[in-house]
């Protein structure tokens, strides 16, 4: 059985408080079918990005999926959804400006150990990401300010209006932790912190699963937290996730029985799955897209913005989704289409208006040179097919481009740097919400590996600062649909594809579900 969705995917809280009854009751089809006990063995194959079994120092996409399923976080999304964060570990209020967030922790929660889960425990774990300066997820913390208001109560300010906050607070590199177990293995809220080793081989979360063992080459095993007391009940009595880098031994495994999951399946490859199979394709959130330096030390002609513009509407971007397979979308802007806040179409091909951009744009046949990552597909996308036809479309309107490929570890340093003219890369969101993609802006993050600084377009600039400091849904999400525009009318990027994630299990698991932030949700899954 396939199925394909298309994913609300932006924290927004339509409301001033999540005070819903309850936790995430992510595992819904586990109460509905009057089974909630665990048994067997889920086996789950996908390519590791996995560093560390220690939440505040996780960022990459395979931790999240485990830490999910082993940490609770104050507020989470259920299943597949990632519209609007609810209740997990705590409720929710926020103040009319959008500054301060008071958490009320949940009756009778505890530790896989026992332990109740205190407001002690939400200061601690948070102030210890934030004072891990070398943790990739230390700037999830940034210009917030945590304090305990009583043993159940936790508030969280920030000095300018932050309505991303509660979509912030979903990542798992903000679980909540066992404070006094944490800090009696070398835990601190400083760079002094020695804890990351112990967590590494154990677990102090309140989690339906419990950590056993961590290899971070080759397999990560997970076994039910019977002292679990939240909603998610665990649907297996173990969960083996193991690192298969090649999609096609994923899908042999599948096929064969070896496993009972595969994550990084491409669209070609579920298509043909045939019976026996559930398969999840969704728009995976992550963009695909061509920057055009802004500089001219860096990028010469292509700083003149008339030639991203002849760029912009010389593609087909319908040739260039057959590349992208099942689930995948054109990107209508920087903002992926399932956010709030992006266009609801995207570029059409237009040959004349590329030509006459081109020709006011100084472009006199010089070479330019395509530079790309060949050796990181995203959601089954290979680069080198997609700039082929890039170059290929270009060529149609006399701009003459060469290819450059490199691995990823050589091509990451000057992208980073600002130091390629013209590039093919991908961005995908820090947490569930808009506000992920206000780094194209001029002088922000993106956007200064463009060249463009904030001087260069005042108009834009002032769209991501009103986006920033919106008090009111309405207001940001306008703010971010007037961005989206202007993005898309003038900016230096020229957003391509969005490409589809492929999830797929044998027909006798239940509750698969992509969600954007730990792709595949360990805790809604269980046997039929």
């Amino acid at each position: 059985m396939a199925r394909s969705h298309r994913h609300a995917a932006a924290a927004l809280i339509a409301v001033a408080a999540i005070a819903l009854a309850g936790c995430s009751g992510g595992n819904s089809a586990n109460s509905s079918n009057g089974s909630s006990s665990a048994g067997g063995t889920l086996v789950v194959d996908t390519a590791f990005s996995l560093e560390t079994g220690d939440p505040g120092r996780n960022y990459v996409p395979t931790g999240n999926m485990v830490l999910h399923a082993v940490y609770d976080t104050l507020l989470t999304f259920q299943g597949s959804d990632s519209s609007t964060p609810k209740p997990d570990l705590a409720t929710m209020k926020q103040n009319s400006d959008a500054t301060e967030f008071t958490f009320t922790l949940q009756d009778g929660r505890t530790f896989s150990d026992g332990t109740p889960v205190t407001a002690d425990d939400v200061v601690f774990s948070l102030d210890r990401v934030a004072g891990i300066a070398d943790s990739k997820a230390n700037f999830l913390m940034a210009g917030i300010t945590v304090a305990k208001v009583d043993d159940k109560t936790v508030k969280l300010t920030t000095k300018t209006p932050s309505l991303q906050l509660p979509a912030i607070v979903t990542n798992p590199s903000l679980a909540i932790l066992n404070s006094k177990e944490v800090a009696k293995h070398g835990g601190k809220t400083d760079t002094s912190d020695a804890a990351k080793s112990w967590l590494d081989a154990n677990s102090a979360g309140s989690g339906p699963y419990k950590l056993q063992t961590l290899d971070l080459t080759q397999q990560v095993v997970l076994v039910k937290n019977d002292k679990y007391d939240g909603e998610d009940k665990a649907g297996y009595d173990k969960i083996v996730v193991r690192n298969i880098s090649q999609s096609s031994t994923q899908l042999t495994n599948l096929k064969g029985g070896d496993s009972n999951v595969a994550v990084d399946l491409s669209g070609d490859q579920v298509k043909n799955l045939g019976s026996g199979f559930t398969v999840d394709s969704a728009p995976s959130a992550e963009t695909l897209f061509l920057l055009v330096n802004q500089d001219k030390n860096v990028g010469g002609v292509t700083a003149n913005p008339k030639f991203a513009e002849a760029v912009r509407y010389a593609l087909d971007y319908d040739k260039l989704l057959e590349l992208a397979g099942s689930g995948s979308e054109q990107a209508t802007g920087v903002i992926p289409p399932m956010f709030p806040g992006a266009n609801k179409a995207g570029v059409t091909q237009d040959l004349d208006k590329a030509k006459a951009a081109l020709a006011a744009s100084g472009y006199t046949g010089q070479e330019i040179k395509l530079q790309f990552p060949n050796d990181n597909p995203v959601g089954g996308v290979e680069f080198t097919p997609v700039a082929e036809r890039v170059q290929e479309q270009l060529k149609a309107v006399g701009i003459t481009v060469t290819l450059a490929p490199a691995p990823f570890a050589t091509e990451v340093q000057p992208y980073v740097k600002g130091q390629e003219a013209f590039s093919l890369w991908y961005w995908g969101p820090d947490y569930a919400d808009s506000s992920s993609f206000l780094p194209f802006g001029p002088g922000e993050k993106v956007g200064l590996r463009a060249g463009w600084t904030a001087e260069a377009d005042p108009t834009i600039a002032g769209l991501v600062g009103t986006a920033k400091n919106a008090t009111s849904v309405d207001a940001r999400n306008t703010a971010f649909s007037d961005y989206a525009k202007a993005m898309q009318e003038s900016g230096p990027f020229v957003p391509l594809i969005v490409p589809g994630i492929n999830l797929a299990s044998s027909d006798k698991v239940a509750g698969l579900e992509y969600n954007v932030t730990w792709t595949l949700d360990l805790r809604t899954l269980h046997a039929k």
